[in-house]
């Protein structure tokens, strides 16, 4: 079955979201949306567009001022093994190895150490690093350190993944590398990946379909398929098919080069 002929995964209907405090501030309005199982799909907005509230509500640590949220059919009460999450901020321990981090979440599950460094062995190989189990984060440069966080949440093997522009912070030579190791991890593990972005290329890079949000409260303004075959390279970024969608981007969100 297609991406497109499955059933959704990960579900939000109507789903509005209020910050309280003495000025309440409303982050999402009436927002809808669909991930399909194995799909890559990019949500892409601009900053404090209620980006990062969808991916907190979707990973189950808020729930919806309004509307509701689903996962494989099930209504998302709060965080659970089958949706790893990655921060924007920095979040590998720095007293762990490497190894250590990747297999956190194992150990947390009560996995033997035997199997967890199977799969730690099988983690360091996909994202390079092999030669770097035994270093600590501080040895590593900033995009290392970001697939590390990845691969620590691939781990446990959940269904899903919630990245939260996890190379926002990278220069745009080390972005583009990182984008090739997420996409060549995607293509191996072929996991459900809902991904937030503010760049239109990053999304259109990734992403297999691309939901826009509106300026706060974000709120769906456009959709698009991105009909791109895979692996992606660079002769991709300027082939006349990704020049065409990126101009629709563009022309949706109101920006431009």
């Amino acid at each position: 079955m297609t991406a497109n002929a499955s059933p959704p995964l990960l579900e939000a209907l109507d789903v509005s979201y209020t910050y309280p405090g003495l000025t309440p501030t409303q982050a999402l309005e009436g927002l809808s949306l669909e991930v399909k199982e194995n799909e890559f799909l990019a949500l892409l907005g601009p900053v404090g567009c209620g980006k990062t509230t969808l991916l907190r509500i979707f990973a189950g640590f808020l729930r919806p001022t309004k509307g509701s949220v689903r996962c494989a059919g099930s209504s998302i009460e709060g965080p659970g093994w089958q949706r790893g999450y990655v921060l924007q901020e920095p979040s590998i321990f720095p007293w762990m190895t490497v190894r250590e981090n990747l297999e956190f979440g194992l150990l947390a599950k009560g996995v033997a150490p035997a199997a967890r460094r199977v799969v730690s062995d099988e983690l360091l190989g996909l994202i390079g690093l092999s030669a770097f189990e035994a270093a600590f984060p501080k040895e590593l440069s900033t995009g290392m350190s970001k697939m590390v966080e990845v691969a620590r949440v691939l781990a446990t093997d959940p269904s899903i993944l919630l990245l939260d522009e996890p190379f926002g912070a990278l220069d745009a030579q080390t972005r583009a590398r990182m984008q090739d190791a997420l996409a060549g991890l995607w293509e191996r593990r072929r996991k459900t990946v809902l991904f937030v972005t503010h760049d239109a290329e990053e999304a259109l890079y990734l992403g297999d379909r691309i939901v826009v949000l509106s300026p706060r409260p974000g709120k769906v303004k456009a959709r698009f398929a991105v009909d791109l075959p895979r692996p992606r390279s660079l002769d991709t970024r300027f082939s006349a098919g990704f020049l065409a969608i990126k101009r629709k981007v563009w022309e949706a969100t109101g920006t431009g080069p």
